[in-house]
This record gives C-alpha cells, structure tokens and sequence, in this order.
C-alpha cells in the first residue's frame, strides 16, 4: 500500500497490514554500509576482575557497537587485538601504532559492593600516547547497558567535540494479529534497541507518539474511544491524561521544547489546523486558519516557531508559523512532496519523507553553510516519519520490507544505516527520546 499524509491516515484509518508477532522479543541490529574515513578505534575488553558472580553485560562490547553504529568510528576487532590491556600502565603504544589505531579504549570491571559493579575505564591517543580520558561509573548488574552507553557517550564526546546521544531511547508503535485480532502497543527501548518495554497496550490504534523533553511522558494519538484523542502518559508512573478529544481529527502532539504546551492537529473547526495547548490551563490558541490541510506540527529548538505540512499551495511542503501566530512562510521548495517534518537542535537541519511518484524517502535540508542543500538519505521505497537524535547525528525513520515494517537509523551524512527489526514482528512511527540525566 502507498504511503500516505498522516491526515489521510487519520481520516481513513488506513493502517499498513502487519504481520503477528511476539512483540516480548527486542529489536535486532545489522550494520548496513560503511563509512571509510571513519576514525579507527580499539575497544580492549573489559574482563571481571571481582569475587562475587560477572555481571551479564559485556561492556566493552555494547561501547563498540556503540561507536561503530554512530558511523563516525571503526573499531578494530577483538581477533587482531595482540595485546589485552586493562589499564594504562599495561598500554604499549608501539603495537597500537602496529595495528593503525587513532584511539584506544582500556578498562575492567570491579566489585563495588552490596551486588554492585564498577566500570573503571580509560581512553588514549595512540599518536600522542596521551590519556584523554579516565573515569569510573558504578551499578547494579540491571544498569550496566546504561553505564556502557554513558561511556560511549563520554568517548564520543572527548574525541569529536559533540555529545554523544547512545544513552537515549527510542518509542515506537507495533501491532500484533490483523483484523480483528490486531493489537497495538506503545513502545520503548533503549536507543541501540535492547531492553523494550510496553507503556500501552490498546486494541485500537496507537499513533504519533512524542517525547516530552525531561523524558518522562509520551503523547500520543488513541482510537480506543472511537473517535481519535490525544493522551500523555508518565513512563515511570503509567498514570495518564486524556488532554483532546474534540469532535474530528485529534492528532499529531508535539510537546515544546519547555514541556508546557504541545502543539496539536485539530478539526474542529471543520478543516485540521495547527493549534497550541497551554497544558496547565488546557487553553488553546489557533496558529493556523487556511483552506487545505495543515497537520504533523514539530517546534524549533528554541520554541519560537512551529513547522507543519501543509497542501496550501496544492501538495503537502513544510511550512513555519510563530509559535503565537501570525502568518506562515513556506520553506521547502524541492520537490512535490515534503512532510513529517523532524528538525535538528540547532535548525540548521530538516529531515523529511520525500515523494516522488509512488517512492518515498528520507531527504535533508542542510542550511548550515547558508544556502539549503539537499542530500537524499534513503533508499527504500516507503520510508516515513524521521526522528532526529538529540545530537543530530543520526535519524531514525521507519520503512517497509515485504509486508514487515522496520526501524532504521542513518547518520546524517547517509554513510551509515543500521536495521532495527522487530523479531518476527512489525514496528513503525518512532521518535527518538531527548538527551537523558543521570540520577
């Protein structure tokens, strides 16, 4: 089936057929493509070195997926590794120099009492034979993904200047059965996939969720009262709020960078227009007022402005109003058909489902050397809904493969794809979570 604007998805319920599946299963990860200027990198494992019973994670493992996936490093592999050290004084920089590494990454992991484990780890430049870096984290064995991606982080952030964005989630829709038997589950997991956890479960359709930016609270679009409505769920409470569900279309929240309004479709007024809710007094401005369809609102990172896809000028482009009105100015002009809209967190980025005939893909405007360019992203055929990561390193997008929907994330500069599939099931609409803080 072709895909179509989320309006007409909304207006018709016209949901891609998906396949059953025993949603319990995590995603899985394969690496598509390479990236050859990507900065060579040796991740030594990381071995148990206390008493009590090894944690379960392999550390070392998880920051080597990690950095590899982000398409900026390339991490040698555990077989060319001559030498194992696990602390500085044991480096011996001539066989890294050997081995053509830029960067290596020691460390150990140690009792830290009362059934917890410290990561001690350390990283240096081989040419320098300088020690970037040398810091330790503690955790319960159930945390120890956590500390490997935090540690990812760091890495990332010491050698390119850019926060890292792996110890991140992601959400997403899934339904299992078809026809009557379908169910649908609001989805979370972490950002390479592992450890997803079900927020909601419903027997009619979960649409667009958003992230709230502390992490906390999902909105999202529900049919279970028949008609469409907008709820907000807390993710470590469940509790929920039922916020709209006004007569017509409810759809696509998008919650503000400050997390006290959320910008929303309604048709209330007889035609779907973008509006804004104060979220503590439920009050609603009216930022759109056109013939044709204005939907799919997402802010600009400083809170100013709103983008939205509109058919206005006669197929769906991303249009920008101010966040208190006023009237909107169109910003893309290649190609017939832009929408969905996701947008960088410094603007200079907007990543969009592109059309073309009947082929739709992930493209980008890069309007950080002054003039936008574009660059086109994926390959599929009916790839939708970009997420960007908090970073903007990379976007996550949803595709179809047969009749199975599927996740994938490409850097931004298209050199990398990595495949998040649900095992022997169905995924789609994912939003990449904000940056989160450790307790």
């Amino acid at each position: 089936m072709k895909t179509l604007p989320y309006w007409l998805a909304v207006l018709a319920l016209l949901l891609l057929p998906f396949s059953a599946s025993a949603q319990q299963q995590g995603l899985e990860i394969d690496i598509v493509g390479g990236n050859a200027s990507a900065l060579p990198i040796a991740i030594v494992p990381m071995p148990y070195q206390g008493s009590a019973a090894a944690p379960q994670t392999d550390v070392g493992s998880v920051v080597r997926s990690d950095l590899e996936r982000s398409g900026a490093f390339r991490a040698l592999p555990e077989a060319s590794m001559v030498e194992r050290p696990t602390r500085g004084g044991e480096v011996q920089y001539p066989t890294w120099r050997a081995l053509k590494q830029d960067y290596l990454v020691v460390g150990r992991v140690v009792d830290a009492g009362a059934g917890s484990y410290r990561v001690e780890y350390e990283l240096f430049d081989v040419a320098k034979q300088e020690r970037l870096l040398g810091l330790a984290l503690t955790a319960r064995s159930n945390a120890m993904r956590d500390v490997a991606h935090q540690m990812a982080d760091a890495i990332y952030e010491k050698i390119l200047g850019v926060r890292g964005a792996f110890w991140t989630r992601i959400a997403y829709i899934t339904q299992t059965g078809l026809g009557k038997d379908a169910r649908y589950a609001l989805m979370v997991a972490d950002s390479d996939g592992f450890n997803p956890q079900t927020v909601v479960r419903s027997a009619e359709p979960l649409l667009s969720p958003s992230w709230s930016p502390d992490g906390n609270r999902l909105a999202y679009v529900s049919f279970e009262r028949g008609n469409s409505s907008i709820y907000i769920q807390n993710i470590s409470t469940g509790a929920r709020e039922l916020v709209s569900s006004f007569r017509g279309i409810n759809g696509a929240p998008t919650f503000s960078p400050d997390g006290r309004k959320l910008a929303l479709t309604l048709s209330r007024s007889g035609n779907p227009e973008i509006y804004v809710m104060d979220l503590g007094s439920k009050q609603l401005t009216q930022l759109t007022n056109q013939f044709g369809i204005d939907t799919e609102p997402t802010w600009s990172a400083d809170g100013s402005s709103i983008y939205f896809t509109s058919d206005r000028g006669g197929r769906p482009q991303i249009y920008r109003v101010g966040a208190g009105g006023g009237s909107a100015s169109r910003v893309t002009f290649q190609g017939n058909y832009n929408a969905t809209a996701t947008v960088s967190y410094d603007g200079k980025k907007i990543a969009v489902a592109q059309g073309s005939g009947n082929n739709y893909r992930i493209a980008m405007m890069d309007s950080s050397l002054g003039s936008p360019r574009w660059s086109t992203l994926s390959p599929g055929s009916l790839d939708e809904s970009p997420s960007f990561a908090p970073n903007a390193s990379m976007i996550l997008y949803a595709a179809r493969e047969g009749r199975r929907g599927v996740l994938y994330a490409v850097s931004a500069d298209a050199r990398v794809r990595q495949r998040l599939v649900l095992a022997e099931g169905d995924v789609r609409e994912p939003a990449w979570s904000p940056y989160r803080t450790p307790r």
